[in-house]
């Protein structure tokens, strides 16, 4: 068993055992039928990632690295708000005609700030100060931009990172307020374990611990006998991460720069997603 299989089927048995249920609630999400879309949810849940011990990807089912990368990619290194940009549809719920999400995600990251070392975006703010200031204690990028949320298709969910240097290790956090826990764990956290390799890559570092911050980590009811039937399969070892070192420059990253080898996983589920 892999440890992101542990730490997930440990956060869904504490959700499904001792979660709160919305009902009752006036919620905002809702099914494709219309029924208000209720959820189970535990406040303030931490999961922490040794990614120099194994890459957290889940094996009770698949979760797909090309396309968590792409999207990854989409926000942080596009810096794009446009799903057109994008090769899957997981955003179009949340896209105008145009394909825009608003001011949101990438578009945030793109802004450029000026500070006394010169005009930075926050993506290479952060690659400024991993690079020549290390071990400064704040090396964060925000998407939450109150002046913007306004804009905003949705609000971002994933909203926060902080990247900190340990002897020669790269950490992160990532913080998040709210997280379908069926539909996305796995998936942000291969996501940021991912960035956080490059990023310790880029900078001459090695990766250290990934922590992801849930505030409120949720199971919607009608996955919840999803959930509780993946709970029952049969979990394999952590496959090997492979990324290409031969770039030096963060833009030059494709997809096709990161592969798994080994990985032994259940087969897919299907379930629906509430919007």
């Amino acid at each position: 068993m892999s440890i992101a299989d542990q730490i997930f089927i440990s956060m869904c048995r504490d959700i499904l055992s001792n979660g709160i249920s919305s009902e009752g609630q006036i919620v905002r999400p809702k099914w494709d039928d219309g029924t208000p879309a209720h959820t189970i949810k535990k406040f303030g849940v931490v999961n922490r990632y040794d990614l120099a011990e194994e890459f957290p990807i889940l094996t009770l089912k698949p979760t797909s690295l090309k396309r968590s990368v792409d999207e990854i990619l989409w926000i942080w290194q596009k810096k794009s708000n446009n799903i057109n940009q994008l090769n899957s549809h997981i955003w179009d719920a949340w896209a105008d005609d145009n394909g825009s999400i608003g001011k949101a995600y990438g578009y945030q990251l793109g802004v450029k700030h000026q500070y006394k070392e010169g005009e930075f975006d926050q993506v290479d703010r952060v690659l400024y100060d991993l690079k020549n200031n290390p071990y400064s204690r704040r090396i964060i990028t925000n998407l939450y931009n109150h002046q913007d949320l306004h804009e905003m298709n949705l609000y971002p969910c994933a909203y926060s990172m902080t990247f900190n240097v340990t002897g020669n290790k790269l950490n992160s956090i990532l913080n998040q307020r709210s997280q379908d826990v069926l539909a996305a764990n796995n998936w942000n956290v291969v996501q940021y374990s991912v960035l956080t390799y490059l990023f310790a890559h880029l900078s001459g570092l090695l990766p250290g611990e990934f922590v992801h911050v849930i505030a409120d980590a949720h199971i919607y009811d009608r996955h919840i006998p999803i959930v509780e039937e993946l709970l029952k399969r049969e979990t394999f070892n952590a496959p090997k991460f492979i990324m290409n070192t031969e770039k030096k420059d963060f833009y030059e990253y494709t997809v096709n720069d990161f592969k798994l080898t080994g990985y032994k996983k259940g087969e897919q589920i299907s379930f629906p997603i509430a919007v």
